[in-house]
């Protein structure tokens, strides 16, 4: 008996997007002797492993197996941890996470609440027993403690399990230690809430008291019985939690930092490295100032190291701040047009690059990620490189085009890779700048290669990746319909040169669509100008997607009588607001998961590109899709449009959707909205992804008038 082959979209849903099964979170050893990372079993398996590399005789060692470690049982995630999994948009299962002493001897993580060490030279395993459900343990440095968090209190443990003791108790149910609040962790990239100091004898703790935070409440209409669960939501204009940071000693003695909390509320980011102060990155509200502060742990106050400004708004980079082994600041800034590496008051790079992270720095040189920039004679379309930074010039350590990162101590370089023409990431390890070795991948072959060509679009030069179906002939001049398939906002280009990036708008060209994918302005790689020019203006990013288009018409078979768009979260937004604003261009429109009230989504994003509500009303109701401006395209022609939403959202809550959809209705506008039970802002359930693919497919066919072809 012969089964039949999974279809794409199944095989898709199953794999994670072909990410199971890929190594990742690397960790370098400082005495070059091993890596340590997670990598689950195989293509199809969620439940990620820790495993070492050894660099003395390039053997891999399986450090801490999850299914061994919970005797088989399932896993019991608390609700902390879900929050945690999905402000991370982390899908796996196993050890999603851990964390490393200084020698990178000694691994903590957690699994089901339960706290774990693995001892890499020795080869094994512990639990710790501990009150749960545990959050973020980390080793200290000298791997003697493990902190952690439950319930919201900061505690502490000995490495063998004795002395286990509170450090910080939440003096009310809405007050936490130790742990990022909604903002940090779901706009500022800032996860963690306590830092070890170097020694290891005292913390740097985050206090976060939500009582100011206004009550939202997520609720499952399909299960009626269940109590909505509650959460802190800061919407746009209204409260932020109140953060302050404290210097914790193992004793007990605790000491405030202090800086201008009231004009500088946010705690970006907070670095405390060995031999140098604890560095903290904080920010006005308006984003538009911001201060390097440096810390003195014994009694709190801090001294501004530097300040900075900018008319429009201030970004948050992976990395940085940090201090250079000579005590020099390293910075990303905006200078002359360009995003560069500062190091001290001197720029080390310059226009030919725009800088996008910081991933290791070094006596002598900084590694960093980076872009060609705006002024490149030769920009090299959706690809980002690593890059060696030193005082005698820049040197490309990736080579081959694609994207690239890497992880690095010492000597010791982990690039990891995606090309253009290979499925997956490559994992070599580099020493000295020579591959010595490679980390194996387990992901799956999508047995799909993307028909993509990356160009540029109109005027404005907007980078763009165009996709044909396979067996399109190349002779032809046959128009195809059109599927635009953007992200196009802030924080994500989906113009790469990378091979997986484009499955699944390869598979929507293989349904009969020519599939066109742009980064207009304000997605992120390009330049400060670039991604600056949304400011107060979203409806921009359409403008960009509609200048792409027509150009690229006069060079590809592309059918403007039969246009659709779909997207995302920010790229849902921007297809409802195409069939509403524009139908004499788009044809069709899937949503999901909008914002279509910029009212309702959270302070840190979107009073950083539209202002305060309440001193920029207008701004709000000329980019809102739910207000009579929002609504104020020509009552025809009406185009089809299908709202997709995940009922248990806490990000952009479905509040979002039902808006629209009442709104719609009112206007007299036909619509369908298609909602998910039990689905939150990630959609990792195997039978709702594929499906949805199926069903999108199904309403773009309809309503472009293709029903029956092939």
């Amino acid at each position: 008996m012969t089964t039949e082959p999974l279809s794409f979209p199944r095989r898709h849903a199953r794999t994670q997007r072909f990410t199971l099964g890929a190594p990742r979170a690397f960790t370098v050893a400082p005495d070059a002797s091993r890596v340590v990372f997670l990598r689950s079993g195989s293509g199809t398996d969620r439940a990620n492993a820790l495993w070492s590399l050894d660099l003395r005789d390039r053997t891999e060692h399986l450090a801490a197996d999850p299914r061994t470690l919970l005797g088989g049982a399932a896993e019991d995630l608390s609700p902390e941890e879900r929050a945690r999994r999905e402000r991370s948009r982390e899908g796996g299962a196993g050890i999603v996470g851990y964390a490393t002493d200084a020698a990178v001897e000694l691994t903590a993580f957690s699994l089901s609440g339960r706290l774990f060490t693995a001892e890499l030279r020795a080869g094994t395993t512990r639990e710790l027993p501990v009150p749960g459900p545990v959050i973020d343990p980390r080793p200290s440095p000298d791997g003697r403690h493990i902190a952690y968090v439950a319930g919201g209190t900061l505690r502490v443990v000995g490495a063998e399990g004795e002395g286990d003791r509170a450090l910080a108790e939440p003096e009310e149910p809405s007050v936490t230690y130790g742990v990022a609040e909604f903002i940090a962790a779901e706009e500022m990239n800032r996860s963690r809430g306590f830092w070890w100091a170097p020694e290891s004898d005292r913390l740097l703790v985050a206090r976060v008291d939500d009582t100011p935070v206004g009550q939202w409440w997520i609720s499952d209409p399909a299960h009626p019985e269940r109590d909505p669960v509650h959460m802190r939501y800061p919407a746009a204009g209204t409260a932020n939690a109140s953060v302050q940071l404290f210097v914790i000693g193992l004793d007990g003695r605790r000491t405030e930092v202090v800086w201008d909390r009231e004009n500088y509320p946010y705690l970006a980011r907070v670095c405390w490295s060995e031999g140098v102060s604890p560095l903290l990155l904080v920010q006005a509200r308006h984003q538009r100032r911001q201060l390097y502060l440096a810390v003195d742990p014994d009694t709190g106050a801090t001294r501004t190291v530097h300040a900075d400004e900018d008319p429009i708004w201030l970004e948050l980079f992976p990395g940085v701040p940090c201090w250079s082994p000579s005590g020099e600041l390293v910075r990303i800034a905006d200078e002359g047009g360009a995003r560069v590496l500062m190091v001290g008051e001197r720029p080390w790079t310059g226009p030919e690059l725009h800088v996008r992270a910081v991933l290791d720095v070094a006596d002598g040189d900084v590694l960093v990620s980076a872009s060609a920039g705006a002024g490149a004679a030769d920009a090299e379309i959706g690809e980002v490189h690593v890059y060696r930074v030193g005082a005698g010039g820049v040197e490309r350590v990736s080579r081959e085009p694609g994207v690239h990162s890497a992880v690095r101590a010492g000597d010791v370089t982990v690039l990891v890779s995606a090309t253009p023409d290979r499925p997956g990431t490559q994992v070599r390890v580099l020493e000295g700048g020579t591959p010595t070795a490679s980390i194996a991948g387990r992901a799956e072959d999508p047995g799909l290669t993307p028909r993509v060509t990356l160009t540029q679009g109109g005027a404005r030069r907007i980078p763009c990746a165009v996709l044909m179906p396979s067996d399109y002939p190349d002779d032809t001049s046959r128009r195809l319909p059109v599927l635009l398939d953007p992200y196009g906002g802030p924080h994500g280009a989906r113009v790469v040169a990378a091979h997986n990036a484009h499955l699944t708008s390869q598979w929507f060209a293989d349904q009969g669509f020519a599939v066109v994918v742009a980064d207009g302005r304000g997605t992120p790689g390009r330049s400060p100008a670039w991604e600056k020019a949304i400011h107060h203006d979203f409806t921009a990013t359409l403008d960009d997607q509609i200048e792409a288009l027509h150009d690229l018409a006069t060079r590809y078979p592309l059918d403007l009588d039969r246009v659709a768009i779909r997207g995302w979260s920010y790229g849902g937004y921007l297809a409802a607001l195409a069939v509403l604003r524009r139908p004499d261009v788009f044809h069709a429109g899937i949503a999901g998961a909008p914002v279509t009230d910029w009212r309702l989504y959270d302070t840190h994003y979107t009073e950083r590109y539209l202002g305060d509500p309440a001193a920029h009303p207008e701004t709000y109701a000329r980019n809102s899709l739910v207000t009579d401006e929002g609504l104020s395209a020509p009552a025809e022609p009406h185009r089809p449009l299908m709202i997709v939403h995940g009922l248990a959202d806490d990000n952009v809550v479905v509040a979002h959707a039902l808006r629209l959809s009442s709104a719609l209705l009112a206007a007299g506008r036909p619509h369908e909205v298609l909602p998910l039970s039990g689905v939150t802002h990630m959609t990792p359930q195997e039978q709702v992804a594929e499906n949805l693919l199926l069903l999108q497919v199904d309403f773009l066919r309809r309503s472009l008038g293709l029903t029956g072809q092939s």
